[in-house]
């Protein structure tokens, strides 16, 4: 990794939200076959899903080069995370720390895992539609 993307992904990915969130981060399931690729890097893939979340882009959208992971694989190992319940589990700790000093890095993201940080509500949504003026039609002349 180079060092550029090793800063991209220390900003991303701080460490006292690795340091959380590294044990939680399921283990690589074992391949009977043996052999393959060597595994993409763990920290580098969760600043790439948590990049993708702020700046709410697509998945062909991802800056491939910008973390050094590949869309595929970040997309592979978000699945992945997403059924082993890892969110919810760093959701849980990252808002929880256990009694003590805070990790360095935590108060930048705790805002971001609080109730309604993602935006409004659907309710909020549908009463905002109802506020906007209807579009008038333009008279042809």
């Amino acid at each position: 990794m180079s060092i550029v993307e090793q800063a991209v992904v220390t900003q991303w990915a701080p460490d006292g939200l690795w340091e959380i969130a590294a044990p939680l981060i399921p283990p690589a399931p074992r391949r009977r076959q043996g052999g393959g690729r060597r595994r993409g890097d763990d920290r580098a893939i969760l600043a790439a899903i948590l990049y993708m979340t702020e700046a709410g882009c697509s998945w062909p959208a991802l800056p491939v080069v910008m973390f050094g992971v590949s869309r595929t694989t970040t997309h592979r190992r978000f699945t992945e995370w997403t059924a082993a319940g890892l969110w919810t589990r760093l959701h849980y700790f990252a808002t929880s720390p256990p009694s003590g000093p805070p990790a360095a890095g935590l108060p930048a993201w705790r805002h971001r895992c609080r109730p309604g940080a993602g935006g409004p509500s659907a309710a909020g949504r549908r009463r905002r539609r109802r506020l906007r003026p209807a579009a008038r039609p333009v008279a042809a002349g």
